[in-house]
């Protein structure tokens, strides 16, 4: 590791005066940020703590919805949400290993994006919306592409909020190495439609597949998306775990488990 300035403000008016540095970036689980910076892929001059802001922690009822911090660790979302929202609860839960739990946050996974990772399906199909120290985005609109998001230079993710479906599941295909999804679908049904969310799969990041939907929110069966042709596989990570065709292959299989299953 290499010398740099680690700030922990407790505020997040502080957090955001801390980022206004030069080469600042904030660090919320570090699940990500820390293996970076050890192999210096990531070298920055500032490192600003969120973990320590109490407002951005915690998970509450927020009308028909919840309302979770994004320093909330994965492991008190699962907690929490267990009996108000057991899909999201099971999603929670299922992240990588207990030390990952309990220092991972929902903030962090949010705003880094990653492909493979469980939380953007879970809030994509929830129609999350992505609260920051500036606005709410919208979780159609704030995941734009692998490790992308809508996010401003210096902006941090201060809370996520989901609505709270009829059903839902999150059927996760598990590489056991790392315990990313290779390919996960996270099915969520409310009253006026159905939305259907897949991670791990996509080279473009988490989406929505809305053939999927369509057809699910005019039969709720698993046996609706039979008829459907799988993604396309050229648009799909291939790597040594699993073909662009195998994952596409997969998300059709998850598709009809999650609805299965609720």
């Amino acid at each position: 590791m290499y010398d740099f300035e680690f700030e922990r403000p407790r505020s997040i008016a502080d957090a955001v005066k801390a980022l206004k540095t030069e080469e600042a970036i904030a660090f919320s689980g570090g699940q990500t940020l820390m293996p970076t910076m050890k192999q210096r892929l990531a070298m920055p001059s500032k490192v600003v703590s969120l973990t320590a802001i109490e407002e951005m922690r915690g998970v509450r009822q927020d009308g028909s919805g919840i309302w979770i911090g994004g320093a909330t660790t994965h492991a008190t979302v699962a907690r929490e949400t267990k009996d108000s929202y057991p899909a999201l609860s099971s999603l929670a839960a299922r992240i990588g290993d207990p030390a990952v739990r309990a220092r991972g946050t929902i903030g962090g996974s949010v705003a880094n994006n990653d492909p493979s990772a469980c939380y953007p399906a879970g809030v994509l199909a929830s129609r999350g919306v992505i609260v920051t120290d500036r606005r709410e985005i919208p979780a159609d609109d704030f995941f734009e592409g692998m490790f992308m998001t809508a996010l401003e230079e210096g902006e941090i993710v201060t809370a996520v909020k989901v609505e709270v479906p009829e059903t839902a599941h999150y059927a996760k295909f598990i590489q056991p190495a790392s315990r990313f999804p290779l390919t996960a679908v996270f099915v969520a049904k409310y009253g006026d439609g159905v939305r259907v969310a897949v991670t791990g799969a996509s080279e473009s990041g988490v989406f929505r597949w809305t053939e999927a939907e369509d057809a699910l929110s005019g039969d709720w069966s698993a046996d609706a998306v039979d008829g459907l042709s799988a993604p396309d596989g050229s648009d799909m990570i291939s790597d040594l775990h699993g073909t662009g065709d195998y994952r596409a292959h997969l998300v059709k299989v998850m598709t009809k488990r999650a609805v299965a299953a609720c």
